[in-house]
């Protein structure tokens, strides 16, 4: 027993599956007891620390925990896993002794460094271990791949990298005394906390891979991420008072919840368990909807079809089993066991997690049934917008106003004006005036560069109003699946032949395509389509939701939004616009990254926070940040529109230290010469004209303006205040919108320099 109370009551957790333990169980231990003596990871000292000795080993008791984890493996299998886990933990505290309590940046960065020789995609390792680390990985890695696919040893070598590396982010931000936003912990969290990691071993452990046609596609993504988060986030609430009281870490959601929200331990506590069963019933919706039609899609054959289905399982498998090792480590807090433990609290004892089931479900099910059941065009009226800090001066474009008539020219050329009777007429797109918005985020373009990207925001505004009017009201999902098919084909990457174009949408888009891509190189013209395909089947997934009415998870929203947005194209033709000078290597570096997500996390937001009253009351949408954190507090919309204001602001700090910080730092890692720190400069100031011009844009144009919409929109229920019929719930009547924009650099803004971006 402890001698001091614990921080915090452990909250009523979602687990809806049994945990089972493996036969195997005694064998595993007795087997990981050697083998860590073995490494030289028992009682054998690190820099005149020992790290472990054989209580430490046996109390964490990482055998109970893979037992739970993997009950079906076989007893060699269990053992191999068993000894990963041990190696992984062993890595953490020696990691934690070694430098994050000295904070030593450049001995850490060396260390980890030599790991990746260890682990060769190809050929055999040719270092000899210095350490129980490298001994243990050398170990682990010769007798785990021989097995594997390339494409297996591939993504477990990239999920291991990202572990490791990531652990000098955790040591910076201590350094700092900095801690993490809310989207910025759950993306690193993931990467630190090594559940990718795990999700790879548990395709070892049942015998079967993912299929690498399938392997990178959005279900089997977030089914990793959802895993990876649900993995993480119960670890937070079970570690916070080893990690945050004694070990003074930052990395741990409950504190960035407390600090973030500004709300007591508990509370905090609280609000991460929510967060959790979110990304647990996300796993859930995934598993059950979309996973079956991407077997169907890619043909995938009996045989790989039952693999896909076991490793769903083994990850199932894995957070049920995960959870009871928590329970009785002595690692974590888990004093009593569960919240009301006792005769109220039910049965606490081994082997009695399947008698909680009824409880986990019954205590989670309101929170699920809150995303199904949004009553649409509800009356919000205008709710204040939170304070938006732009430090960045905006500039618009000399070019603005003769950009304005070539849209409306291009529009009527295209068929985008009148086309569809009361979808966009002269007035609307005169309204929208979507050249000020590229005239903002491109202010030093010429008249081409400026119409270019001016058409390409409104093609895609108008592609995105398109989709809900003509597919949505009428539950055509076949239809959007062949429209959303055939505009990829307008794209040709070799000069093939495309269809002849029968509506405006496809015109506009083969007009946009051959204006933009021709000039690419392949590669380039490659990574472009694919980024245009990413946001066109984004609107796929929001009809999706719309047929179900169902509000999504914050953290898929989150993630989808970025590619709605068109996050993917501005990424891709803003960096063919840097030429060969920043090596691929450096846009995957953290620093470029934060750099990006950031700053698209930012624009999207201003989106939602404008949009609010047009997407919610007059056109009955679901897919709003605003409206997405309502549903996930339980609170009203003024309350939600304060925590989004507060995530921007926690967006734009951390733009602002990646400029400061994060990217002098990335540059001398990489010892980039003077051409590469200028084009990232640059870059980083592109970024800042994309923001602050679309501020601008929102603030000044009509598309969100009330008495436009009640003109626009007087027989949506939303103007007149007449409740939904049946009918509208059934599938989405709201109308988005998506744009795309010119990223320029300094001097002429040539067509490569045009990037997504797509607004509500």
């Amino acid at each position: 027993m402890r001698a001091m109370p614990q921080p915090f009551e452990l909250p009523e957790f979602y687990m809806p599956y049994p945990a089972r333990l493996n036969p195997n169980l005694e064998g595993a231990r007795a087997h990981s007891r050697a083998w860590a003596r073995d490494m030289d990871m028992i009682d054998v000292p690190q820099n005149g620390k020992v790290i472990w000795d054989q209580d430490d080993l046996d109390s964490h008791d990482y055998a109970l925990l893979c037992s739970y984890t993997h009950p079906d493996a076989p007893g060699p299998e269990l053992d191999l896993i068993t000894d990963w886990y041990v190696w992984v933990f062993y890595f953490d505290d020696h990691f934690l002794e070694l430098f994050k309590r000295t904070r030593d940046i450049a001995a850490a960065r060396e260390y980890l460094d030599r790991l990746r020789a260890f682990m060769p995609v190809d050929g055999a390792i040719t270092e000899t271990p210095t350490n129980p680390v490298e001994r243990g990985l050398a170990d682990l890695w010769t007798r785990t791949t021989p097995s594997m696919s390339a494409d297996w040893r591939r993504r477990f070598v990239e999920s291991t990298k990202n572990l490791l590396d990531e652990s000098l982010w955790e040591l910076a931000n201590i350094n700092e005394g900095r801690l993490a936003n809310p989207i910025e912990y759950i993306e690193m969290r993931r990467k630190v906390g090594g559940a990718p990691w795990s999700a790879n071993l548990v395709e070892h452990a049942v015998g079967a891979e993912v299929p690498a046609a399938i392997a990178s596609s959005r279900p089997m993504h977030v089914l990793r991420d959802t895993f990876a988060d649900g993995v993480h986030l119960r670890n937070d609430l079970f570690s916070y008072e080893r990690e945050v009281l004694d070990e003074g870490e930052l990395s741990n959601g409950v504190l960035v919840f407390e600090k973030f929200l500004d709300i007591g331990t508990q509370e905090a506590a609280e609000a991460v368990n929510d967060l959790l069963t979110s990304r647990l019933h996300q796993f859930e919706h995934t598993a059950l909807t979309e996973v079956p039609p991407l077997l169907d899609e890619h043909g995938i054959d009996p045989a790989s079809r039952l693999g896909v289905l076991a490793y769903v399982k083994g990850l199932q498998d894995w957070q049920s089993g995960g959870h009871e090792w928590h329970m009785r480590s002595s690692r974590y807090m888990n004093n009593g066991g569960a919240p009301g433990a006792g005769v109220l609290g039910g049965p606490q004892g081994l082997g009695t997690s399947a008698a909680r089931i009824a409880r986990s479900l019954a205590m989670t099910h309101r929170q699920r049934a809150r995303s199904f059941t949004h009553v649409p065009f509800q009356q919000v009226g205008h709710v204040s917008h939170p304070p938006l800090r732009m430090p960045f001066k905006s500039r618009l474009s000399p070019h603005l106003e003769r950009s304005r008539e070539n849209a409306v020219s291009w529009s009527h050329k295209m068929g985008i004006i009148d086309e569809v009777p009361g979808l966009w007429d002269e007035e609307k797109t005169r309204a929208y005036d979507l050249a000020l918005c590229s005239s903002g985020i491109h202010p030093d373009a010429d008249l081409e560069a400026l119409d270019l990207s001016t058409h390409w925001l409104v093609w895609g505004t108008y592609g995105d109003d398109y989709y809900p009017v003509l597919f949505g009201r009428t539950g055509d999902m076949a239809g959007a699946k062949a429209l959303t098919e055939r505009l990829s084909q307008f794209m040709p990457l070799d000069g093939e032949p495309t269809p002849v174009p029968v509506n405006a949408l496809e015109r506009g888009l083969a007009d946009l395509w051959e204006r933009t891509a021709g000039p690419m190189a392949p590669d380039a013209r490659l990574a472009f389509r694919r980024a245009v395909d990413d946001m066109t089947e984004s609107w796929l997934w929001e009809l999706g939701n719309q047929y179900q009415n169902r509000i999504p998870d914050p953290v898929d929203y989150i993630e989808m939004r970025r590619k709605t947005f068109g996050s993917d194209m501005t990424k891709s033709l803003c960096r063919i616009g840097h030429g060969k000078s920043v090596p691929d290597e450096v846009y995957r570096s953290r620093a470029v990254q934060s750099l990006e997500l950031a700053a698209t996390d930012y624009g999207w937001m201003i989106n939602d926070v404008f949009s609010y009253q047009k997407e919610i009351q007059f056109e009955g949408e679901i897919h709003n940040m605003v409206l997405v954190v309502q549903n996930f507090f339980d609170c009203g919309p003024e309350i939600a529109m304060k925590i989004v204001g507060d995530l921007m602001e926690g967006r734009m700090r951390q733009f602002e230290h990646a400029v400061a910080v994060e990217l002098p730092a990335m540059f001398d890692d990489f010892d980039l010469d003077t051409d590469a720190r200028t084009t990232l400069i640059g870059y980083a100031e592109e970024l800042q004209n994309w923001m602050s011009g679309i501020l601008v844009w929102h603030q000044d144009c009509l598309r969100y303006d009330e008495p436009h919409l009640r003109k626009h929109f007087a027989d949506s229920p939303g103007a007149a205040g007449s409740p939904p019929t049946p009918q509208r719930l059934r599938g989405p009547s709201g109308l988005g919108t998506a744009s795309t924009r010119i990223v320029p650099r300094q001097g002429p803004v040539s067509a490569h320099s045009v990037v997504g971006v797509h607004a509500h």
